[in-house]
């Protein structure tokens, strides 16, 4: 069977698994984009499920009141009382929730939904209203990002037993593999089933020790692959769950999980490697000591198989990885670098909130939830009537949030023999910085001290071809006037917030000084006047990040990050794509 079509064989079998207990496996993460493979699952799925289970579809961008429920504006006006209305998780009870685009899901939505996985229930407690709904669900994230940096949110996917990756299944792959049958179980509770495991054979201790030697950190894993074994034992029409369910469990729920590669353990029986001591030779049998049956090491052999069934889960990539880089790392997405901030008439809605409309944007709808459960009060209390009664603080407002624009200030120390490295290296972060400045909303700016003072070298831009311009006449050399480089750092900052954008000064010097404020050689007086300098730059609450550019680090570098309240990050030997990569992470 070639690769692909043993992937399929495996999806096929989780979409199986998923229809028979959609809230005990928790559900799957898809990654794979929209095409006749995706299709094809989620169409094996649906006929899957028993009759009667529902499966619904989550849009992105999905509204608080439409996911958790909440108050039928349209019946409440009419009955003049309130009226509840449920949402999309209730709505999907006993079944399954198809999100797609799961990569761009937001952490309120995520965390409803994380809610409900843990309890089975959503409590409802807004618009005047208070009630739990039952939310036994489970979920199928469809994730169509384009590498690690878009993924499914980790609070979900770890809740989630499976991961399928259709992304290299080719429609052929299909044709060659059964589907599965529709029989099988329709599990009601959690309970697990009736009589104990096998002797010699504890599922619970032996997924517990592969997800530690796999090195797996979270609890619900090994939990996860418990239920998915006694699933696969139930389906199968038997009461007790067996060494290969636990296989199976490990293979299709740890294996994906793995962050490190487990370690191997001789056999009874192996030869050792060479340059490993020899085992003693066995005594007589009349004057051997009492010892153990041999037979309990049959628990050994059967977790190492069970380790062997997950390590053989694990992608090439990744083990490749593993071997050589060791856990893996996220790197921060794109476009997500501006600071959050509230305004009142623009960006992306969310929520409201009491407030004035002569200042803010009306929020009728929002008004109305806010008015209907008083309605049948107000109307006795003034007498009857049947117009809509609106008090002051009734009114609500939108609130809106919008990601500001970044402006990385660079303040490069140009002094010294060492100053063409440096500027090289800020040069080549620059302008990589700025070959993404049209999904992050980025713009850099370029301060330059050396000398008797310091000079905005390049005015905030995200032109690439102004920015080359000024970085090739960038002079070096000459004193380190460190104090008039963060003074004038702080001033470009300042104007920045000024002008409504998010500044973050990246600063590039061994933090040796010996030029004061006044222009006057001295290093004992330009050091106290770098640190004055360096604390009132702290008082104004700017980002920062100092980068030791000297090739060991230096403490005088470290006190004037802490005196700044700046992220140190001693680079010594950084090159310009190594330094881009910790200044994107750091300003995140």
């Amino acid at each position: 069977m070639s690769e692909s079509s043993a992937i399929w064989a495996d999806a096929l079998r989780i979409a199986r698994l998923v229809a028979a207990d959609p809230h005990g496996c928790g559900g799957v993460v898809v990654r794979a984009g929209a095409g006749p493979v995706r299709d094809r699952w989620l169409d094996i799925v649906r006929e899957n499920l028993n009759p009667g289970k529902p499966l619904r579809r989550m849009p992105v961008g999905i509204a608080e009141d439409r996911l958790i429920g909440g108050l039928d504006l349209a019946a409440t006006l009419a009955a003049g009382r309130p009226v509840a209305q449920a949402g999309l998780l209730a709505e999907a009870d006993g079944g399954l929730l198809v999100a797609a685009m799961a990569e761009r899901m937001g952490q309120g939505t995520a965390a409803h939904l994380a809610a409900a996985l843990d309890t089975g229930r959503l409590r409802v407690e807004r618009d005047g209203l208070a009630e739990t709904r039952p939310a036994k669900v489970g979920l199928v994230l469809l994730d169509e990002g384009i590498g690690e940096d878009e993924a499914a949110p980790a609070s979900l996917a770890d809740r989630l037993a499976f991961h399928i990756d259709l992304t290299t299944v080719p429609p052929s792959a299909m044709r060659g593999v059964l589907r599965p049958p529709c029989d099988g179980l329709s599990p009601e509770s959690d309970k697990p089933p009736h009589g104990g495991a096998p002797s010699g054979h504890d599922p619970v201790a032996e997924l517990s020790e592969v997800a530690a030697r796999l090195g797996i950190a979270s609890l619900r894993a090994p939990l996860l692959a418990l239920r998915v074994a006694r699933l696969l034992a139930r389906l199968d029409g038997r009461a007790e769950t067996a060494e290969a369910d636990a296989r199976e469990a490990a293979r299709l729920v740890l294996g994906h999980r793995a962050t490190r590669l487990p370690e191997h353990e001789s056999a009874p029986g192996e030869e050792p490697e060479e340059g490993e001591p020899s085992p003693p030779e066995q005594a007589p049998a009349e004057q051997r000591e009492p010892g153990p049956d041999p037979e309990e090491g049959t628990g050994q052999a059967s977790e190492d198989r069970i380790v062997e069934a997950a390590r053989a889960a694990i992608p090439a990539g990744l083990l490749a990885m593993l071997i050589r880089d060791g856990p893996r790392l996220r790197m921060p997405k794109a476009g997500k670098a501006g600071a959050k901030a509230v305004s009142a008439r623009s960006g992306r809605p969310m929520g409201a909130r009491p407030g004035d409309p002569r200042r803010a944007r009306l929020d009728l709808i929002a008004t109305l939830r806010a008015a209907s459960p008083w309605q049948g009060l107000r109307r006795r209390a003034e007498g009857g009537g049947t117009c809509l009664m609106i008090r002051p603080d009734d009114i609500r407002i939108t609130r809106f949030r919008q990601r500001t624009e970044t402006t990385t200030i660079f303040t490069v120390d140009a002094s010294g023999s060492s100053a063409l490295e440096r500027l090289a290296e800020a040069k080549g972060a620059v302008e990589l910085l700025l070959a993404e400045a049209y999904t992050r909303r980025d713009k850099v700016a370029l301060v330059a001290f050396r000398g008797a003072g310091a000079e905005l070298v390049l005015a905030p831009t995200r032109s690439l071809v102004r920015a080359r311009r000024g970085l090739a006449a960038l002079p070096g050399g000459g004193g380190t006037p460190l104090a008039a480089g963060i003074d004038a750092a702080g001033k470009v900052a300042l104007g920045v917030r000024r002008g409504g954008g998010t500044p973050v000064v990246v600063m590039l010097t061994d933090g040796r000084a010996n030029v004061a404020r006044s222009g006057i050689a001295g290093r004992e007086r330009a050091g106290e006047d770098s640190l004055k300098a360096a604390r009132l730059f702290r008082e104004a609450d700017v980002r920062a990040i100092l980068i030791d550019t000297a090739q060991r680090p230096q403490d005088s570098a470290r006190r004037l990050a802490a005196a700044m309240g700046a992220r140190y990050l001693p680079l010594p030997y950084a090159d310009a794509g190594a330094m881009s990569a910790a200044i994107r992470s750091a300003r995140e």
